[in-house]
């Protein structure tokens, strides 16, 4: 069942990574277009909102796009990919795609500020975003370090060498990562280690 959502999650994904490539490609076709018939000028502000559309779509993709690969990395096996992202765990799955949602939001609040059609719906819009996004960074903060204990240094460090430099990409998790995860446990509940060191 956990394959059926990733492949679902993966193939949304893929559409927004292939919407936004040709999105960037038309967006840019017609800037030089204009540029080239129409003068520098032309360039003013409503191409710069299409180029943010262009990297609020990339983002997007990239928020299913980790959804997808830590799903299959938590449900149906490890994979050297989300060690080195530092996704251990659905607490650590959630820390990452919040960040990359309020990246987003950033965007979209950018995309409104460049246009300023009308600046008193802007305010309203920036006040909305700023609850939303409020909400998220508290989320964040009250889940520190409550993610994957495995999540450390050292097996972060040894996953990115297998991964770039080994090209292998399933990842075993031996003993001497769970010791490494036990003690780290151990640190964190005595109040020796502080609870966000685990994410390295």
């Amino acid at each position: 069942m956990v394959l059926i959502a990733v492949i679902a999650v993966l193939l949304v994904s893929f559409s927004l990574f292939l919407q936004g490539t040709l999105l960037a490609l038309h967006t840019i076709w017609d800037s030089w277009r204009d540029t080239l018939t129409q003068g520098v000028a032309s360039q003013k502000g409503e191409m710069a909102v299409e180029f943010l559309e262009i990297v609020s779509t990339m983002l997007k993709a990239v928020v299913f796009y980790l959804i997808g690969v830590g799903l299959y990395s938590l449900f149906i096996t490890p994979l050297n990919l989300t060690s080195a992202l530092g996704v251990e765990s659905l607490a650590d799955l959630e820390q990452k795609v919040v960040s990359v949602i309020i990246v987003i939001l950033g965007v979209t609040f950018l995309e409104h500020f460049v246009r300023w059609e009308k600046p008193l719906d802007t305010l309203y819009f920036a006040g909305a975003l700023a609850l939303a996004g409020g909400a998220l960074v508290f989320f964040q903060r009250v889940h520190r370090g409550s993610g994957g204990d495995l999540e450390q240094p050292q097996a972060k460090l040894r996953a990115r060498q297998e991964l770039f430099e080994n090209d292998t990409e399933q990842r075993h998790i031996d003993d001497h990562d769970v010791a490494l995860a036990e003690q780290a446990t151990l640190a964190k509940q005595s109040g020796k280690v502080d609870a966000a060191e685990g994410s390295g």
